[in-house]
């Protein structure tokens, strides 16, 4: 038994093909950690939670809980070899368990269809906002007009419609086009050039005069500010930064060659990832401070506050297009990989060419998304459990889904596959093995556990 489970994966190959390169793998799934949730959600979840403390703990839970779970994910998808739904029904399998963990891998996918739906619409007023900055019209606006703005866009349906179709239409492209010719050729150009815009984003801010705020409130933990309420939030970046238990990763993980490291990989990619949280909150943050605005301005720092601060600075428009440039490029690069495991389950389970299986995703995915484009508007009225329909699908995914997922796939890793399996995947039975072992079994899924109790209102405020 043992020896066929070592055997089995070896003779299986994925039926969409491999990344070329261990390089290419480490781009595309930094292409898919790195989005919105670094460049817009990071730099304000850290400033409402007092900056430097929670920049602290969140590194401490990347290395804790990001990184063994992102392993996990990679070895069971390179270990089935499939889109994630059929991985969790081969390998649970082949252990001589149900298949019935078929249904986390489609909770997975399910996630990834629900998110982009609505994620899609936020990239969309991105690529609007290139426009807006490329034509100058937050040059000199004060808070009043930049605001109107940004009411005018949202309230209109069929703008935010448009840009909303845009951007699901760049998407479908790119996934259309397979693993080689399409993934990785986006993600081989998008990346580095995430990477340099970052860099000269921040070149701008070193000489905004204020960078050494900004480098205080980043780095110099206040510990009485840290809550067991800001604790838990670090715990939830972490996790959802690194776009773990969607099945993204997964469904990465199963072109991943066999002779490619998984741990070294997972390292890079968390290691880069991070990176760019830091360098966006090293490239906002000094902004802010110039323009005595406040860091702890929530959602609305990236859309409001900074192009208020772009607005009075030399330079600010080219600079404020060059930011939402990068921050389209980060959107694209993520949605990318939230439908390539819907469309990898419909290529080999309803016998569809990869195109086929992209339009007929792209469509179903664009037209959920109809829902969060009027409740921006027409719909803002209508209200519901958690709020407006973006607000539910938000507090479903990343609040119920994506834990609950996380947690289902480190059991499975840790305590579902066998010794012999985990090991063949992660090369051996060494320290760092062991280390993975214990966090994917005991510390991850009771780390994870806390954030889902806590979202789900069943866990006290502690502070």
């Amino acid at each position: 038994m043992l020896s066929n489970k070592a055997a089995g994966p070896a003779k299986r190959t994925s039926l969409h093909g491999h990344w070329s390169s261990r390089m290419a793998f480490i781009l595309a799934v930094t292409g898919s950690a790195v989005g919105l949730g670094n460049i817009w959600k990071f730099p304000y979840v850290a400033g409402q939670n007092g900056g430097g403390a929670f920049v602290l703990v969140y590194l401490a839970c990347v290395a804790i809980i990001g990184m063994p779970v992102m392993m996990s994910e990679i070895l069971l998808g390179r270990r089935g070899r499939r889109n994630p739904v059929a991985t969790m029904a081969l390998l649970g399998e082949e252990e001589g368990k149900s298949r019935n963990w078929q249904w986390v891998g489609g909770m997975g996918v399910l996630a990834g269809i629900l998110i982009l739906s609505y994620y899609s619409v936020i990239g969309g007023w991105t690529l609007a906002y290139v426009f807006k900055s490329g034509m100058g019209e937050f040059f000199g606006a004060d808070a009043t007009r930049v605001t109107t703005i940004r009411d005018g866009f949202i309230g209109s349906w069929a703008l935010l419609g448009s840009f909303h179709t845009v951007f699901m239409g760049l998407t479908v492209y790119v996934v259309a086009r397979g693993v080689e010719r399409g993934l990785e050729q986006a993600v081989r150009f998008m990346v580095p050039a995430l990477l340099l815009l970052m860099l000269a984003l921040l070149g701008y801010s070193i000489n905004s005069g204020h960078f050494g705020a900004g480098l205080e409130f980043m780095f110099s933990p206040d510990f009485s500010k840290l809550t067991w309420d800001s604790v838990l939030a670090a715990m939830g970046q972490a996790f959802f930064t690194l776009s773990i238990g969607m099945g993204a990763v997964m469904a990465y993980g199963a072109y991943l060659p066999e002779e490619t490291s998984i741990t070294g990989s997972a390292t890079a990619v968390a290691i880069a990832d991070t990176t760019i949280a830091i360098l966006a909150g090293l490239v906002i943050f000094p902004l802010v401070f110039a323009n005595g605005l406040d860091p702890a301005d929530g959602p609305g720092l990236v859309f409001v506050t900074l192009p208020l601060a772009f607005g009075q600075m030399p330079g600010g428009v080219f600079f404020s297009t060059l930011f939402f440039i990068l921050l389209s490029f980060a959107a694209w690069t993520s949605a990318i990989s939230l439908m390539e495991p819907a469309v990898a389950w419909l290529v080999e389970h309803r016998n569809r060419t990869r195109a086929q299986a992209a339009v007929i995703m792209g469509l179903l995915i664009w037209t959920m998304g109809v829902g969060t484009v009027l409740s921006f508007n027409v719909l803002s009225e209508f209200k519901f459990l958690k709020g407006t329909i973006f607000d539910n699908l938000d507090h479903l995914t990343i609040n119920i889904m994506l834990p609950l997922g996380g947690v289902l796939i480190t059991v499975f890793a840790g305590w579902v596959l066998c010794r012999n399996s985990t090991a063949d995947e992660l090369g051996g039975a060494g320290t760092i093995y062991k280390l993975w072992r214990v966090l994917a079994r005991y510390v991850a899924p009771i780390g994870i556990l806390f954030v889902f109790l806590k979202a789900v209102g069943l866990l006290p405020d502690l502070a």
